[in-house]
C-alpha cells in the first residue's frame, strides 16, 4: 500500500500558462469560475469538501489569486483582501481548524494548503524587501512586483526536516511544549543555509535529544501551510539510545517499540497520542511501523 501524505494529491491543474497571459485569464473569469469560500483563512466545508461560490460574491476591493483549473476547465480562485480587510492577518492554527482539516476528503486539503499559503504570503509581502516600497500582485497572484524598483518577488517554501531516529527496533519520539495532552511526534527543524537534508536531520536530532544518527534515508514530503513549509520526512540510525534533552525545544522524548507504535496507530491505548492523520509525522510513523526490521 502506498501512503499518501496529507495536503498532497491536489485536484486542480495549476495552469501556469494562464499566469503569464492576462487576456486568457480574464476570459476564464466568467460565470463558470469558482471562488473559494473562506472565513478569514478558515475553510468552509460542505459534505467533506471545500465550499465554492461564484465570482458574484467576490468583494469589490478584493484581488483574485488563481488556484487552478478543474477537469471541466473552470477557473478556481481565492480572494485576496486589502491590507485593512478582515482575514488579512494570518490566523493561528486552532483545534477548530485542525478538526476541519481532518474531515476533508483526499485532495481537498491540498487545494486549501495552496490557497492558505498564497494568501498568507501576499499578506506578508506588501512591501519590497529590496527598497521598502509597496508591491502589487501580478502573474495571477503567483508573484508581486515592486512599484518603485520593479523587483519581482515570488512565493517560497521553507524546507523543514521531520525525522525518526531508530535504535534496536524503537523510534525516538518527542513532545513539544504546549502540545495536546499525551501527543508525541517525530522531531523536526528548519534546514539552515549551506546544509544538506541529511546534515539537518543529524544536527536537529542531536541538538534536541542528544542522539547522534547516521544512515539518514528519505521517506516522503508534504506541504505544510502554516505558513508555507515543505516537510521532508526521514529516518536515521541512532548510534546509541542515551537521551540528553534540550528543554528549550522539547518537553520530553522517549523510545517507543515498533509493536507499541503499531498499536497506537491502530487506535489502541498507549503511552502517547499519535499525530493527526493529515500530518506527515503520522505517515512517517506508519511507514516505519509497518516494516519488519
Amino acid at each position: 500500500m502506498t501512503l499518501v501524505p496529507g495536503f498532497t494529491g491536489g485536484l486542480l491543474d495549476r495552469a501556469d500558462a494562464l499566469r503569464h497571459d492576462p487576456a486568457a485569464l480574464s476570459a476564464k473569469l466568467d460565470w463558470r469560475a469558482r471562488l473559494l469560500k473562506l472565513d478569514g483563512l478558515m475553510p468552509q466545508i460542505e459534505d467533506g469538501r471545500l465550499a465554492w461560490t461564484s465570482l458574484a460574491d467576490l468583494p469589490d476591493d478584493a484581488e483574485i489569486v488563481l488556484l487552478g483549473l478543474d477537469a471541466q476547465d473552470r477557473a478556481h480562485v481565492a480572494a485576496l483582501l486589502p491590507a485593512s480587510g478582515e482575514g488579512t492577518t494570518p490566523a493561528m492554527r486552532s483545534p477548530a481548524l485542525m478538526a476541519v482539516l481532518g474531515a476533508l476528503e483526499a485532495g481537498e486539503a491540498a487545494t486549501y494548503a495552496a490557497a492558505r499559503s498564497l494568501l498568507d504570503w501576499h499578506a506578508r509581502h506588501r512591501f519590497c524587501a529590496r527598497c521598502g516600497s509597496t508591491t502589487h500582485l501580478f502573474r495571477a497572484g503567483w508573484g508581486r512586483q515592486c512599484d518603485a524598483c520593479y523587483t519581482e518577488h515570488f512565493p517560497r517554501v521553507d524546507p523543514v526536516v521531520i525525522m525518526i531516529a531508530e535504535h534496536d527496533g524503537r523510534a525516538l519520539l518527542g513532545r513539544g511544549k504546549g502540545w495536546p495532552e499525551g501527543r508525541y511526534s517525530a522531531l523536526a527543524g528548519f534546514l539552515e543555509p549551506g546544509e544538506s537534508i541529511e546534515e539537518a536531520v543529524a544536527r536537529e536530532i542531536h541538538e534536541e535529544a542528544g542522539v547522534r544518527v547516521t544512515g539518514v534515508r528519505y521517506v516522503s514530503s508534504q506541504p505544510w501551510p502554516f505558513p508555507s513549509s515543505l516537510m521532508i520526512a526521514c529516518i536515521g540510525e541512532a548510534e546509541d539510545d542515551a537521551i540528553t534533552l534540550d528543554t528549550t525545544e522539547l518537553e520530553d522524548a522517549m523510545w517507543v517499540p515498533r509493536d507499541l507504535v503499531r498499536a497506537v496507530l491502530a487506535g489502541e491505548p498507549g503511552p502517547f497520542v499519535a499525530p493527526p492523520s493529515y500530518a506527515i509525522a503520522h505517515t512517517l510513523l506508519t511507514e516505519w511501523a509497518r516494516r519488519d526490521g
